[in-house]
Formats: structure tokens, C-alpha cells, sequence
């Protein structure tokens, strides 16, 4: 004993009495007292409450009798080592089964050697604890903590039950297999019903720990019905999770389920799980999980830490649904809101690309100018699902009517800037929003060109520069003026202007399919040129190449390519003269442009062209002082009439009384006219008008 001060007054051998007294009959801990020889020679009540050792009738005998399977191993080691060191062990743990068909049980054994007063050796005592409980509960907790992390790393349905079952293998479950309504894999809520009323289960997931588990579990996608009267249809109809401790082939309720039952009984299952996966009021499906190698059966605590993970990922798999909601709406409005087909054009031939698999806001146009000339636009809008496309439908139409206004490139850009940091503005920001995140860019690049001229202007909004490959078989990118971003910073953009031979190719793509084959601007060069080469081939076929060639195998972001082939006007489509700004031009005018309809064989529509000839050039002399340019083109299905002057006046449409003497030059060539407007140039501004070669149009 230890020395100490007696009690105050008390014989030290009345203390010491009153101590091992309450030690070995009301202390909570369990004591063995052992001879030299490792016998058992003395125990506390304490210790009969220990289960992991059979005390009956275990007095004078060694722990290998008494001390089952748990003797075996670290414990006896433990005993062996302190008799012979002296060396106390502190707080050991013993793990054991009472039976092969029970869970483990987790024993601290403390042990430490009894001494006479000379030193000899009398024994060990030991101080066992059953932590069973405490260390199921740690390694629930840590289950628990694991998963949180694990589960719900993407909002992918199929990936969500995946991390799920792997999870749940083998640390709480010998096997998994997840089943979600097929209505909710269509981004659906499915409301708490009947049985018939929730439709099909389809497997999202399933994973096992035996290497053969393949011949008995369900294929991913596989569809399985439901019948009454199981564990699985009772799960769903009340929404509440089901334990089978011991399941058997016998059970009543295996022949209702012969799919399920069938591969229960392959799979040698002894006890099962079946929880329900709901969130939110929504029915997601229901897991169900088994034990076959595992010997024992699950209990009321696998069951808590069971419902509880499901609870964790059914929340996970309705937000994933809801995204795929979202995304699924985003990407119809998407599809409808892009061009239903590509018109032809005399300036371009032009084939396309369209594939939005990330519901993105990406897109792509080709907006018909005056002047024979076309406009192609491509840009990436902001975020994705709903938000991106409708951001898309805006930005593609405020180009579209900016576009009609025939401003310059660079003019473009400026105005489309102040409307998307407009729209910006007047959207709330979500709080886990980033400022300065790259991913919220919306970009654009806009490029103008001429059949007639042959000539481009092109100006971006952080969007990448077109890719060029002209006739000799170079392939490069176009020099652009790096602008910012729509809607981020100043709206600061400048624009290129160059020459492209006739048959030239030019491509736009989203950001994102550049970005998928490499950061480096050469490498992308060199894989985009290949592609492309020969440019002679038909352009859709080129196309489809190029997107081929580009694509990675998993694509996660839209993909959008707009090809563009180059023709020209020759000298027999335009016909361009210079008049003095003098009231006898109106008439030489009408001349000339009788000659050139004659020369191109279009007689018929001298009187309506010479009509709108006659209104445009009265207009310039009228309200101009310099020389006045005309222009005539013919595009194949209108003849484009276009009269230039120094004024900057911007003419309006005006609709004249009957006692009015003025005011129906513009008038009359809207009437005739397919349609007319105005640009801007450098000095001054141009009219223009087309006159449709056939009635139908």
C-alpha cells in the first residue's frame, strides 16, 4: 500500500481494509486479481458485469479458459510483459467476440504487478473497462464527419449516390445499392404518396465489398418496380427506415420481391437496411443496404447513424435534382433561343456547331447589314441554367437592334456595354459571389464584313479573336484590341481593320472550347489549323472537324463554332458613280441606274429602283452641300441603292397630308422598299434602301 497519514488517527489496517473494500464491491471498474502463475485468484462485482469474460466458475484457472477469444493477442502479451518488467500497462485496448454471429467488443485493460515488501513477484491486477459503446459512438462521429466532406461534391445525381454507397461500404454495410424515382432524375419533386404513385426506381448506385458482387447486383440505370407488403414499398409509403436483424429466404414477404429477393438470397444477406431518401417534402428514392460478410446483424445504432447519412444525402441529391431542373429549363430556353437555322448570305457562307451541354449562356449570330455586308457575333454570357440563358436572350437582342443601327464595330461594344453593367446592376448578388471571379465574364466579338470592299472590322469584349485561315494555307489569329469584358471596367475597345481574300475561312468559337484544348494561344493555333486545312472542302464538313479535333472526351462547358467563308462582289454586281450636288444630278442619276439594271439584265425593276434613286438623291442635294456618292448592289435577291452625302442630318419618316407638298420622298421608298435605314461615316452619312427582286419577299 501506499504510505500515507492513517486516517487521521485511524490504524493504517482499518483504511486499508475499507478501501479494497469499496473497490472490490462498489467500484464501477473491473478487477482481476492473478497469482504469479497468471490464475485468477480474486475479482470485484464489477467484473461480472464485464462480458467479454466468463467468470463463472473461473476461479484457479488460467485467462486462456476463461478469457475467450479476447486472451488472445495484444492481451495476453500485455499480462506476459508487465509480470516480467514490472512496467505498468495503461489503458490497452481488447477487442473480441463472445460469439462468430455478435459484434465486436472493445475492452481498456490497465495492468499492473503486485509485489511483496521485499520485491517478490505475488501477481498482476487489472482494471478492465468495456468501451464498446464509446468507441462505436467515436467511429460513427467520424463516419459522420467523413461523409459531410465527401458527399455532395458536385451536383451530379448519379455521382452524389455514388459517393454514398462508398462511403457506406464497408464501413457501416457489407453492400449498398441507392434506387431515386425516375421522376426526380428528370429534375422533378416527388410528393409523398402511394406506393403506385411514385412510379419506376432506377439504380443510381451500388457497391459491395465481395469481389464477385457483380453477379447479383443491379446494373447502373436499371429500372425495378415496387411491390406491397415489403420492407421496400413500407419504406416509402410511410417514410420511415426499416431494420431486418435476421432476414431469410423464408420470409413472407421475399416472393413479392423477386428481383430485390433473388439477389438478397445470391448475395447470402442475413440482416438488412431499407431507408427512405427524402428532403424538403420531396420523395428522392430509398438505399438499401445488407450484410452478408459481416457476421453480425445491424443494430437500433446502425440504424440512427444509417438514417441520419441518407437524411445528409437526400438533402444533397434534391439539390442536385434542382439543379438539374434549372439547367434543364436554362438549356430548352437556350435551344429555343438560338438561331432555328443560319440564312444564307452573299456575303459568307457560313456552318455551325451548337452543342450546349453545360446549359451555359454561350451563343452565336449572323445578322445581315446594309450594304451586302454581314455581322458575326459570338460571346459567353454569365453563370448558367436559367440565369445564363436569359442574360443570353437580352445581350442577343440588344445586338441584334444596336446592330441594325450600322455603328462600327468598336460603337457596338460601347453600347452593349452600358446595358449589360446595367442588368448587373439590377440583379441581386448572390453572397458567395466573388467580385473579381473570371468564371461571371460576359463576353463578345462582333465582326462587320464587306463582299464589296472585301474588307473586316472586328472588335472584342475579352472574348478570344477569330481564327483566320486564308487561301495560301495560312492559318493565324486576327490582331484584335484587347476591350474588357461586357459589364467590368471601362468600356474601353478599340477595333482592327484588314483585307480577306475571297474564299478565306474565318471561325468563332466560345471561350471554353479553345480553353479545352490548351492555354497556350500557339498550341491552340496549331490544333485549330489542322482542322481546318484543307479549306476547300464543304464548310460544314470542316466544321464538324474542328469540333472533332477539339472536344475533350468529357465536356463539361457548351461548345459553339460559327465558320464563315468569304465571297466577293465583282465589278458586274456594284456599280458606284460621283455627282456634283446640283438639281440635274437627280436625273443623271436615274440614267445611270437604268443603265446598269439594263446591263444586268433587270429591266423590270427600273421605274422602282429609279423611284428610290430619284427620292435619295433629291434628299442629298437638298440638304447637303458637298458631292454625293451612289452605289448600286446587286446581291442576288435585292438590289441595294445607296446614296452618301456630307450632312450629318439624320433623315425621319414622315407621313405627309393630303394639302402637304413635301414629305413623301422617304415615304414612297419605304413602300417600295424591302426595307432602308442609314450609317453613319466618317463624314457624313449614307441612305440606303433594297429593293427585293421578287415579289415574295
Amino acid at each position: 500500500m501506499v504510505a500515507s497519514l492513517g486516517g487521521h488517527g485511524r490504524p493504517d489496517a482499518e483504511l486499508d481494509e475499507a478501501i479494497l473494500g469499496a473497490l472490490f464491491s462498489e467500484s464501477t471498474v473491473g478487477l482481476h486479481v492473478l497469482d504469479a502463475q497468471l490464475r485468477l485468484v480474486r475479482f470485484n462485482t464489477a467484473a461480472r458485469y464485464v462480458k467479454a469474460f466468463a467468470l463463472d466458475e473461473a476461479l484457479g484457472r488460467h485467462p486462456r479458459e476463461w478469457g475467450r477469444d479476447f486472451y488472445t493477442g495484444n492481451y495476453e502479451a500485455t499480462l506476459l510483459e508487465v509480470l516480467e518488467t514490472g512496467v505498468p500497462a495503461l489503458d490497452v485496448e481488447v477487442r473480441g467476440h463472445l460469439s462468430p454471429d455478435q459484434a465486436e467488443i472493445v475492452l481498456s485493460v490497465s495492468c499492473f504487478r503486485l509485489e511483496d515488501a521485499t520485491g517478490g513477484v505475488l501477481g498482476l491486477a487489472t482494471a478492465v473497462v468495456d468501451i464498446t459503446e464509446r468507441k462505436r459512438a467515436a467511429e460513427r462521429l467520424a463516419l459522420l464527419e467523413r461523409a459531410g466532406g465527401r458527399i455532395g461534391t458536385t451536383l451530379d445525381i448519379f455521382r452524389t449516390a455514388q459517393e454514398f454507397a462508398d462511403e457506406m461500404v464497408p464501413a457501416l454495410a457489407d453492400t449498398v445499392v441507392v434506387e431515386v424515382l425516375d421522376s426526380v432524375l428528370r429534375g422533378e419533386a416527388g410528393a409523398p404518396g402511394t406506393l403506385f404513385e411514385y412510379g419506376a426506381l432506377r439504380c443510381t448506385s451500388r457497391r459491395s465489398s465481395a469481389l464477385d458482387a457483380e453477379r447479383y447486383l443491379p446494373s447502373i440505370g436499371e429500372v425495378i418496380g415496387l411491390s406491397v407488403a415489403t420492407p421496400f414499398a413500407q419504406c416509402l409509403s410511410d417514410l420511415r427506415p426499416r431494420v431486418v436483424q435476421q432476414l431469410t429466404p423464408d420470409a413472407d414477404w421475399m416472393d413479392r420481391e423477386p428481383v430485390r429477393g433473388r439477389r438478397l438470397t445470391e448475395a447470402g444477406a442475413h440482416s438488412l437496411l431499407v431507408l427512405p431518401l427524402t428532403a424538403r417534402g420531396s420523395v428522392i428514392g430509398l438505399a438499401h443496404c445488407y450484410r452478408d460478410r459481416t457476421p453480425h446483424a445491424f443494430d437500433d445504432g446502425d440504424l440512427a447513424l444509417a438514417a441520419e447519412l441518407a437524411d445528409r444525402v437526400a438533402l444533397c441529391l434534391d439539390n442536385a435534382r434542382l439543379y438539374a431542373r434549372e439547367r434543364s429549363a436554362g438549356r430548352v430556353l437556350q435551344l429555343s433561343l438560338r438561331p432555328a437555322r443560319v440564312l444564307g448570305h452573299d456575303a459568307v457562307e457560313t456552318a455551325y456547331s451548337y452543342c450546349p451541354l453545360g446549359a451555359g449562356g454561350d451563343w452565336f449570330d449572323v445578322i445581315p447589314l446594309s450594304g451586302s455586308r454581314v455581322a458575326l457575333v459570338a460571346g459567353d454570357t454569365v453563370g448558367r441554367g436559367l440565369e445564363a440563358a436569359g442574360t443570353m436572350c437580352e445581350v442577343r437582342a440588344a445586338i441584334s437592334a444596336l446592330a441594325v443601327l450600322d455603328l462600327a464595330p468598336e460603337e457596338v461594344l460601347e453600347r452593349l456595354h452600358a446595358l449589360v453593367t446595367r442588368l448587373h446592376g439590377e440583379r441581386p448578388r448572390r453572397p458567395d459571389a466573388a467580385v473579381d471571379d473570371e468564371g461571371q465574364d460576359t463576353t463578345c466579338l462582333y465582326l462587320v464584313y464587306s463582299p464589296v470592299t472585301r474588307r473586316c472590322s472586328v472588335s472584342s469584349a475579352g472574348h478570344p479573336p477569330p481564327v483566320l485561315a486564308l487561301p495560301d494555307g495560312t492559318v493565324e489569329y486576327a490582331v484584335v484590341p484587347a476591350g474588357p469584358p461586357l459589364g467590368r471596367g471601362l468600356a474601353k475597345y478599340g477595333s482592327a481593320e484588314f483585307d480577306l481574300a475571297e474564299g478565306s475561312v474565318v471561325l468563332l468559337s466560345n471561350t471554353a472550347m479553345l480553353r479545352a484544348v490548351s492555354d497556350d494561344p500557339q498550341e491552340q493555333l496549331e490544333r485549330v489549323g489542322d482542322a481546318l486545312q484543307p479549306i476547300d472542302r464543304p464548310l460544314q464538313e470542316i466544321c464538324d472537324e474542328v469540333l472533332y479535333k477539339l472536344a475533350p472526351e468529357q465536356m463539361e462547358n457548351d461548345a459553339v463554332l460559327l465558320l464563315a467563308r468569304t465571297r466577293g462582289l465583282g465589278p458586274d454586281q456594284v456599280a458606284s458613280w460621283t455627282l456634283p450636288n446640283h438639281p440635274a444630278s437627280v436625273g443623271e442619276a436615274r440614267s445611270r441606274a437604268e443603265r446598269a439594271l439594263a446591263d444586268w439584265g433587270l429591266e423590270q425593276h427600273a421605274f422602282t429602283v429609279t423611284l428610290v434613286v430619284s427620292e435619295l438623291v433629291t434628299n442629298a442635294v437638298r440638304y447637303s452641300d458637298g458631292p454625293i456618292s451612289m452605289r448600286l448592289i446587286l446581291d442576288g435577291s435585292a438590289i441595294a441603292c445607296e446614296v452618301t452625302d456630307d450632312s450629318s442630318t439624320v433623315p425621319h419618316l414622315r407621313h405627309a397630308e393630303e394639302v402637304d407638298e413635301g414629305g413623301r420622298g422617304l415615304y414612297l421608298t419605304w413602300q417600295v422598299s424591302r426595307r432602308w435605314g442609314t450609317r453613319p461615316e466618317s463624314r457624313g452619312k449614307t441612305i440606303w434602301a433594297e429593293i427585293a427582286l421578287s415579289e415574295e419577299e
